[in-house]
């Protein structure tokens, strides 16, 4: 008898999600602080990431378990494909490199695509779901915070094949809850999927570095500028 697995998922995953959003990285997106170069170098660790996982599930779409979730409407590495010739030229495959936490999160997808694929819905759930669910505030403030116009640099928000994005969650979420597992399996993907939260944290926290040199360098910055004026100001004329 199927379990239903979106709303164990949602609870099992509750603290991973919070700690998740409490990184530096993204509590510093949240508010609107986002520094173009991390960001983009978030964007080329995301398209390593998506494509392996992409790869993976295509290669699974007759599995009785992954294949009933492979919906190509969520399939992000056009999208993201699309925003790295913004942030990098056209001749980005050149420039770019998964980090180390990236290559991290790559290995795991590939081996639980050959070990256990059905844990791969645990990581399916974490990061498209949640692409949808906050994919537009996301760009807002990137847009904002970056001052983009339009969809330039930011098509990973974008899902094109999706109409309504509530009826196609609802939608997602049936399949999830009638998958054909035990209560066992539906254990493993949920402790799968904090691993995925984990792995995500792990390339927030290795971008983080980026973002606080990014900081200090505007501090640094409007503080000598401040100096510099005081300076003036007190030369008697």
């Amino acid at each position: 008898m199927p379990v239903a697995l979106a709303s164990q998922l949602r609870e099992g995953t509750k603290k991973s999600h919070t700690m998740a959003e409490n990184t530096g990285f993204v509590s510093c997106f949240l508010k609107g602080v986002v520094d173009k170069n991390s960001y983009r170098n978030l964007v080329s660790d995301l398209y390593f990431v998506y494509s392996a996982m992409e790869e993976e599930i295509l290669g699974l779409k007759n599995h009785p378990i992954v294949g009933l979730i492979a919906f190509e409407q969520l399939n992000r590495r056009n999208a993201l494909e699309k925003d790295l010739s913004y942030y990098f030229g056209p001749k980005w495959h050149e420039e770019i490199k998964p980090s180390r936490s990236a290559t991290a999160y790559i290995s795991r997808l590939r081996e639980v695509a050959r070990t256990e694929p059905e844990l791969l819905v645990g990581h399916h759930y974490t990061r498209y779901l949640g692409d949808l669910s906050g994919g537009q505030i996301l760009k807002t403030i990137a847009q904002k915070a970056m001052q983009i116009n339009g969809n330039d640099g930011l098509h990973f928000y974008e899902f094109d094949s999706i109409r309504n994005e509530k009826a196609f969650k609802n939608t997602y979420k049936a399949v999830m809850n009638n998958l054909p597992i035990d209560q066992a399996i539906a254990d493993r993907i949920i402790e799968e999927a904090n691993l995925a939260f984990k792995l995500n944290m792990n390339m927030f926290r290795e971008l983080e570095g980026n973002l606080v040199a990014a900081i200090g360098k505007i501090l640094f910055s409007f503080l000598t500028r401040r100096q510099r004026v005081g300076s003036t100001e007190a030369v008697p004329a």
